[in-house]
């Protein structure tokens, strides 16, 4: 599905009121695009054009329409119907749908996984069926909460004046707070922007999922990130989805990425090929550091509350930025549990 981040982000309001569900929301996103993006193979033939067809008139928020053109699509081409299936759960189940309705959501990935159990995309559509439930569950919750807070929003305001006026100068202290912080960290930014030394480490601690960079033993900055999809224990074999333990360097990059940008990292190395010898399997490779798919820098931060790379880091595209300007090839990278 190539959605735009014009119809994903929501007003501020709604940011506001709903960020839980924005959040779980974010996941649903990069599961079923960032996971179907590695795994599947697209389309090819007639239907591609059709299918661009319904992509062009969900991107143009045309949502019935696009529907109508994905009915069609499964009519003419009955072996792309799980395709078709997938890609309608996803627009019934779009926030920016006003006619959103996660039951005929649920009921398009039901039928895919009942009608196409071979499909590359029922295990997404499993996924999606698990995510949505839990958005469904979410969204009464939100609203119970929505609920109490309004009452309690009524009993401050039934309080009078006294707590009405408290109120307005914790704001203003909050506010008052809140650009203080943000003076700290522009002289930060400006601070790191003028440091000239590459760093000589990179530290990848996969528990804490976090990234540093040190120059001389000292701690130039810190990132937070997104792992393999099955982030415990060190890579063994290709396609196990982990990311590798051990010491490596940086030993080129790729400016024209899929990722935004890339540094790739030396894995395997010798232990790393000895173990995969003793076990009779590839020991696989491409294990970089890298942005965002592109396509969905609009994530930002959020890409890291799931683990969703093949086995690399991932950072937000400008933090792929910034680590590229500091990070020279044969830059130690060494990767912890």
């Amino acid at each position: 599905m190539f959605l735009q981040d014009t119809k994903v982000l929501m007003d501020k309001r709604q940011t506001l009121t709903r960020r839980p569900l924005y959040s779980l929301f974010v996941c649903i996103i990069i599961t079923a695009t960032m996971t179907c993006g590695c795994g599947h193979i697209n389309e090819g033939g007639q239907a591609k054009s059709t299918f661009k067809e319904a992509n062009d008139l969900f991107n143009q928020g045309h949502y019935q329409a696009s529907l109508g053109k994905y009915e069609q699509i499964i009519e003419q081409y009955p072996d792309a119907g799980d395709r078709v299936l997938f890609e309608m759960g996803i627009v019934h189940a779009y926030t920016g749908n006003e006619h959103k309705d996660y039951r005929k959501s649920l009921e398009c990935f039901q039928r895919l996984i009942t009608n196409y159990p071979e499909s590359g995309y029922r295990k997404d559509g499993e996924m999606m069926i698990f995510n949505i439930n839990n958005v469904i569950i979410k969204d009464k919750t939100i609203s119970a909460q929505q609920t109490q807070i309004e009452s309690l929003r009524q009993d401050v305001k039934d309080r009078g004046d006294t707590i009405h006026t408290l109120q307005k100068n914790i704001e203003t202290l909050e506010q008052e707070v809140k650009g203080k912080d943000e003076e700290v960290a522009e002289l930060q930014k400006k601070i790191f922007a003028t440091l000239k030394v590459p760093a000589d480490k990179i530290l990848i601690e996969k528990k804490e999922r976090r990234l540093t960079l040190f120059a001389s033993g000292k701690v130039m900055k810190t990132y937070k990130i997104a792992l393999g999809g099955a982030p415990d224990g060190p890579k063994e074999r290709q396609g196990d989805n982990k990311t590798p333990e051990g010491t490596y360097h940086i030993d080129s990059r790729n400016r024209d990425s899929r990722y935004h940008l890339s540094l790739h990292i030396s894995y395997p190395n010798e232990k790393d090929r000895r173990r995969a010898r003793e076990l009779g399997v590839s020991p696989g490779g491409d294990i970089m550091i890298h942005g965002i798919k592109n396509g969905f820098s609009w994530v930002g931060d959020s890409h890291t509350e799931i683990d969703w790379t093949k086995g690399c880091i991932a950072v937000t595209d400008e933090e792929i930025e910034e680590i590229d300007k500091l990070v020279p090839n044969g830059t130690i990278v060494e990767i912890k549990p």
